[in-house]
């Protein structure tokens, strides 16, 4: 049985928590493959919501096996935090495996983040300050702590001093902070090791052979296309790749086995943090935008910053990750807008670009060009099939995937799991 992944389409918080719920009583395995709690799914099941951080969404199915991939960088604190609040609320969570090879956010990275960002000044990247970024740097520079570490504690010693040589001279000598103490943090994260040992395991051998034996598994991904530190708006990205290809590396399942790749497209455009943003609306619509769709980032609790649908970032999604479907969310947003604008092209120093511009500059110089769709007033959060749709909402989806290049496979046109249409399976 081939794997699925499944991918944010623009720039994050486009819905990926609700479309791997509705997949997680029919695959057997949901793997987080990178990323580590700068991202948020939230999950409505029945009249409870569930804000995840950390933790993939498939920990809510009960016949699903939740797994943090290889690729994923883990804050000890802020895992046992999560666990323990969805244990708090009947979640059995007692099947989660974590790979051993998956990289520790330490005190000294959240400090790094913050105060390297502060010190940007106006050229802040809009990092949450949660470490990210520094823990990927150690583990491209080979200082990383993994989580295997914390079971050989001479080895995480060595390590911790290793990495820290460097970092406080930084931290004292460039900004004038105090030294991070080597013990104290060998100390704090010995006291992990126990409560850890439980979950880690071989991720990549156990997620190969349920392959072998015909399981399902389904990968997901943190944030969003456009924030990939390869190939999104750089260097307003991610520290990651949230892309398809991540998924691979992420996970230790070989691109050859998977079969469907599910991109997750709001039906207009949000983002957080600096960066470019051609369709971003500064006026009634945008904070419109922002209400109903209650706009505002479940990690960071920023307001996300709105926009019309961005035609071209959607094609530029289906290209980077090889597409076969989108699942498009928050249809029942739009409704009761007479006209809703697409943005279809840029115009950039005076001439049409129909395609993500490849330069930077460019980007920051676009300009949207816009078709007007005709708009509904019609409730459509009742709708349970495509044909119960407004025909104005009908043409609208259609419209999204002609000019998306990728089937649309499913709609949302609500926040909970029930409400979302079904056009076809992703499984078949």
């Amino acid at each position: 049985m081939p794997a699925l992944v499944l991918v944010g389409a623009q720039w994050g918080d486009e819905g990926k928590g609700k479309a791997t719920d509705l997949l997680g009583g029919s695959v057997d395995y949901v793997v987080r493959f990178q990323g580590g709690n700068n991202a948020g799914h939230t999950v409505v099941v029945g009249d409870q919501k569930y804000a995840l951080h950390l933790l993939p969404s498939g920990i809510l199915s009960p016949t699903c096996t939740p797994v943090i991939g290889n690729g994923v960088v883990i804050d000890p604190a802020v895992l046992f935090s999560e666990l323990v609040g969805l244990q708090e609320r009947g979640v059995d969570t007692s099947k989660l495996l974590v790979s051993g090879n998956a990289h520790l956010i330490t005190p000294y990275h959240r400090t790094l983040d913050k105060v390297s960002e502060r010190f940007l000044g106006k050229r802040k990247i809009g990092t949450t300050g949660r470490g990210i970024g520094p823990t990927y740097a150690d583990k491209i520079n080979r200082v990383g702590i993994r989580v295997q570490d914390l079971f050989d504690e001479s080895i995480l010693l060595q390590k911790v001093e290793a990495a820290l040589h460097d970092k406080n001279q930084i931290l004292v000598k460039l900004y004038n902070r105090r030294a991070v103490p080597v013990e104290l943090v060998v100390e704090e994260y010995l006291g992990y090791a126990e409560k850890l040992r439980p979950f880690v395991a071989d991720t990549v051998l156990v997620l190969n052979k349920a392959l072998e034996e015909n399981k399902v598994v389904l990968m997901e991904g943190g944030q969003g296309t456009l924030l990939d530190v390869d190939h999104g708006t750089y260097p307003f990205v991610t520290s990651s790749n949230p892309t398809a290809g991540g998924a691979c590396t992420g996970s230790g399942i070989g691109p050859t086995k998977i079969d469907r790749v599910i991109g997750i497209l709001k039906a207009y455009t949000t983002r957080v943090g600096s960066g470019p943003f051609p369709t971003e609306l500064l006026d009634a619509d945008g904070d419109a935008l922002r209400r109903i769709g209650g706009e505002r980032g479940v990690t960071t609790g920023r307001d996300r910053r709105c926009g019309w649908f961005d035609a071209p970032i959607a094609r530029y999604a289906t290209r980077v990750n090889g597409l076969t479907d989108f699942f498009l969310t928050k249809l029942d947003v739009l409704t009761g807008w007479e006209q809703i604008p697409v943005c279809v092209a840029y115009e950039i120093d005076g001439r049409r670009v129909d395609e993500l511009p490849y330069s930077q500059t460019d980007f920051h110089h676009a300009k949207p060009i816009y078709e007007n769709l005709p708009g509904w007033s019609e409730d459509i959060t009742k709708a349970q099939s495509f044909e119960d749709l407004p025909k104005n909402a009908q043409a609208y989806v259609k419209a999204l995937e002609d000019m998306s290049g990728a089937p649309i496979s499913a709609i949302g046109v609500g926040p909970g799991r029930t409400e979302t249409i079904q056009v076809r399976s992703f499984l078949s």
